[in-house]
């Protein structure tokens, strides 16, 4: 199965998956348009958020960064007047100097994911979307801004004007992403930001229409109208979008099999219908504030798939 990842929604789908397929037979295709450099070094969030989760190194109480992490060359920093503007702890800079070395040393982003996958003994097959340079920004009354100074520095209280992704037209679908695509049919899009998380990987050149030929199974961020967590609400204002499952499920009606949204939310399968989205629609409990009800709902998707 090939999972679309980005933010912290689908690495919480993805820690019920990995208990009941094998790791191995799970890839992950990972969001790279919030990468950013920090002293020197390459961040990438989604991808760090993966390989943490698949080594049993994640923060799950904030679905990001590493457990128990420390942050003495972060505070030694900023004690010195020196901000890096985001707030690094000392394992996961190790992680970032890592990736940055292989890079330098003539690697490209997807083989330096690949050996921090080893180095940590994973067993899944973690893929950034791309090895080209595509970058989120977010037009705010204070000018465009990566989406990190959004994000982190602004906590994301400005309004939103636009979102765009720079560079993404230039950019393509890595070799390996491509090759993956090639030996599997089953394509997972988590409850990630549908803007910003899986925006990128969707508006890469040829993307849409591969999806078209696969089994598509999303899982909506929305309840309702109520977003689960981020920015999700501004983005899709900004991009003229209903804030909904409906308008999750119009970002990706064009190649939508099946579309879950959650167990609570007041939209009937007539009303997606009557916006033009063909798919199945199915009911469960989307928020998972456990591993039991991420496995519970990761076991109906693998039902879903079968269906379809």
């Amino acid at each position: 199965m090939i999972v679309l990842s980005g933010g912290t929604g689908t690495p919480k789908l993805l820690n019920g998956l990995r208990n009941i397929i094998p790791e191995e037979d799970i890839t992950v295709v990972v969001n790279t348009g919030e990468d950013i450099r920090i002293s020197g070094n390459l961040i990438s969030p989604d991808v760090d958020t993966v390989l943490y989760l698949f080594s049993d190194k994640l923060d799950t109480d904030k679905w990001w960064g590493v457990a128990n992490d420390t942050f003495t060359t972060h505070e030694t920093m900023k004690t010195n007047g020196y901000d890096e503007g985001m707030m690094l702890g000392d394992i996961d800079r190790a992680t970032h100097i890592m990736r940055s070395e292989y890079l330098r040393n003539g690697d490209i982003l997807t083989q330096a994911t690949s050996k921090l996958a080893n180095n940590f003994g994973i067993r899944a097959n973690i893929l950034p979307m791309s090895d080209d340079t595509a970058t989120t920004i977010i037009k705010t009354p204070s000018g465009n801004l990566h989406f990190q100074d959004f994000w982190i520095k602004e906590k994301g209280e400005l309004d939103v004007y636009d979102v765009f992704i720079d560079g993404i037209s230039n950019a393509s679908i890595s070799p390996a992403v491509l090759d993956a695509f090639e030996n599997e049919d089953e394509v997972l899009i988590g409850p990630s930001n549908p803007i910003t998380s899986i925006g990128p990987i969707l508006s890469l050149p040829t993307m849409k229409e591969i999806l078209k030929d696969k089994k598509v199974v999303a899982v909506s961020p929305i309840i309702g109208h109520e977003p689960v967590s981020g920015p999700i609400a501004k983005l899709m204002h900004a991009n003229d979008m209903e804030v909904s499952s409906i308008g999750v499920a119009k970002c990706y009606k064009e190649f939508l099999n099946a579309f879950i949204i959650d167990k609570t939310d007041h939209f009937k399968e007539t009303d997606f219908k009557n916006e033009g989205i063909e798919c199945y629609i199915k009911y469960a409990d989307t928020l998972m504030k456990s591993t039991d009800i991420s496995i519970n709902l990761a076991k109906q998707i693998r039902k879903i798939f079968d269906e379809i």
